[in-house]
């Protein structure tokens, strides 16, 4: 079974996704892998540098991450031009991880821009992570000290909650106590893996 994982930053979607490995799924995480396609010497940094420039890069020559989220999180012609590049490579890493599971497996792909995307429709089912925006804000100030303005920047460049809402078939809310959390993900997870059999 292929199910996308998604929901808004700080919205505690990779707690969700280790709490679904702890229950027996099998990750394929997009955040890790759009590190993985732009590591130092790899042709996706290769292009990245052909197209943003070699002032995207640290001393070391690994890509400046936090150089690279402010151009394009305020630009989103430069987004569109670095999506072109990784999404390409990190799909065809995602087909690579998938072809390897087992075959009964639950394979969830944490996808944080599944709605952006519009893949949403090729997966069996999708879980949300939801959160209200006030709350994912609260967290990205006071959790990874952020400034308001940088929390309210990223969210902005990401899909509306009503947007990842309109293609859950799960919603996870994370409002409540981590216990309260893992409660809910026990449960949709036993719904995915009774559906399955």
């Amino acid at each position: 079974m292929r199910v996308g994982l998604t929901g808004g930053v700080a919205s505690g979607k990779s707690t969700v996704a280790q709490m679904l490995v702890d229950l027996g799924a099998v990750l394929i995480d997009g955040d890790a892998l759009a590190r993985e396609v732009v590591a130092r010497g790899t042709p996706g940094l290769a292009q990245v540098v052909a197209a943003f420039g070699a002032g995207m890069l640290t001393p070391e020559g690994d890509l400046d991450r936090p150089a690279m989220g402010r151009l394009v999180f305020g630009d989103e012609a430069a987004r569109r031009r670095l999506e072109a590049i990784t999404h390409p490579l990190i799909f065809e890493r995602y087909a690579d991880l998938e072809a390897s599971a087992p075959k009964d497996a639950v394979v969830v792909h944490d996808i944080p821009l599944l709605a952006e995307s519009g893949r949403a429709d090729t997966f069996d089912e999708v879980l949300v992570v939801d959160a209200p925006v006030e709350l994912q804000i609260k967290r990205m100030t006071e959790d990874r000290g952020w400034s308001r303005e940088d929390a309210e920047a990223r969210i902005g460049a990401q899909a509306t909650r009503e947007q990842r809402l309109a293609i859950a078939t799960y919603v996870i809310e994370n409002t409540g106590t981590l216990e309260d959390l893992r409660q809910r993900v026990t449960e949709v997870f036993e719904q995915l893996v009774g559906r399955e059999t």
